[in-house]
């Protein structure tokens, strides 16, 4: 495919997501339909869209209309791109542009809003900027952005220092991520990856660096029994038994199906876990430690996930919170007397972090906060929130 021709296909994709399609199921329909694109083709495509996705708001104010065909616009703009070479018309490219979306482009824009600017919807500034404070703006700037790969080494099966080489010797390149020490960052071939020997046989597992970093403050002393209540693929669950070959770990998770991939990613780290098909039961035990990594807007992987961004509206967020709610209080009935209750979210937001345990500890006064902690996208990866609770 042609780089214009690829524009036409990111195109395509954009105007199902702005009529309300999930944009992981347009690159995968769109790939099925054209199966002479190649990787390399089918990589770029999603490389425009997301990007695109990332500064929505920001590319359609550049290019002063809106729509799929605006958003391209403002990709190639934005990308020192000539428009006329992209939308010529000729081959696949994209249709010129015509005397409307003209008019549109080489008009003297308005000033571009603080939500175009910051690439956010305007109910949601407010909201970020208690959360945030003074790191606002620059968060949100760095939102507009793709996130770094990170690579979490499986510590039961090799060293940092190993796994770098190992990984060396397939070109792709690494360094330490220096706030956590079982982190990666990819420099080079991120793609690589997953199909790598060290991938493949367990020494490294995809895993932001700030997730890791969630992991290393639980308290892990001992042989603790754990519950991974919400482990959707279990990532956090093989993070707990790499650096804890103690613990007895169990993983639960609502959805059945998000839940089973863990049981071959277990295999292939070499770690032992249990995993629960039905709501764990008081009568069958109790955990030293229950983590729960709690549904919530994802606003700290924004970048992985911009769709998210732009689904997110006041109600869903109300229903978040009362959900986060929910499981923190049927959780807490899991865990033994002097155990910890772990809430975690990979979300910026107060209303899902701060605010959730002040409204968990008023209920339940028995509670005691032991530790709060934000990991903020300054910080070199993904946000996230972490909550110790102690049962007295």
């Amino acid at each position: 495919m042609t780089p214009a021709a690829r524009y036409s296909a990111a195109i395509e994709v954009l105007d199902g997501f702005l009529a309300g399609n999930p944009a992981e199921k347009l690159l995968s329909n769109w790939a099925r339909r054209n199966r002479y694109a190649g990787s390399k083709d089918r990589a770029a495509v999603r490389d425009i869209v997301f990007d695109c996705l990332r500064n929505l708001r920001s590319y359609q104010w550049v290019a002063g209309f809106s729509g799929g065909r605006a958003l391209a616009l403002g990709h190639c703009l934005t990308h020192t791109l000539q428009p006329q070479e992209v939308f010529s018309g000729q081959g696949y490219a994209p249709t010129p542009l015509d005397g409307d979306e003209l008019a549109a482009y080489e008009s003297d824009h308005n000033l571009a809003s603080e939500g175009e600017d910051c690439d956010v919807q305007d109910w949601l500034i407010d909201p970020l900027k208690q959360s945030l404070g003074d790191s606002f703006s620059e968060t949100c700037q760095i939102m507009r952005n793709r996130a770094p790969v990170d690579l979490r080494v499986n510590l039961r099966k090799s060293d940092r220092a190993a796994a770098q080489a190992a990984l060396a010797l397939e070109d792709i390149l690494t360094e330490p991520v220096d706030f956590v020490d079982t982190a990666l960052r990819v420099l080079e071939n991120p793609r690589r990856v997953a199909g790598s020997k060290p991938f493949l046989d367990g020494r490294v597992e995809l895993q932001d660096a700030a997730s890791q970093a969630v992991v290393a403050m639980l308290p892990l002393e001992g042989s603790p029994r754990v519950l991974d209540y919400c482990a959707g693929g279990g990532g956090k669950t093989l993070a707990i038994a790499a650096l804890a070959p103690s613990a007895r770990i169990t993983a639960y998770d609502q959805s059945t199906a998000r839940l089973m991939p863990l049981q071959e990613r277990a295999k292939r780290a070499g770690v032992p876990v249990r995993l629960l098909k039905q709501h764990p039961q008081e009568k069958d035990g109790l955990y030293d430690l229950v983590l729960i990594d709690a549904p919530c807007s994802g606003s700290g992987s924004w970048r992985r996930n911009p769709e998210a961004k732009w689904r997110l509206n006041p109600e869903t967020l109300a229903e978040l919170n009362e959900t986060q709610s929910g499981i923190l209080n049927k959780a807490k009935n899991l865990v033994t007397p002097g155990g910890t209750l772990a809430f975690v979210t990979c979300s910026v937001l107060r209303a899902e972090n701060e605010q959730q345990v002040a409204r968990f500890s008023k209920e339940n006064t028995d509670w005691r906060v032991t530790l709060e902690h934000r990991f903020n996208l300054l910080d070199g990866g993904d946000g996230f929130y972490l909550a110790l609770l102690t049962k007295e």
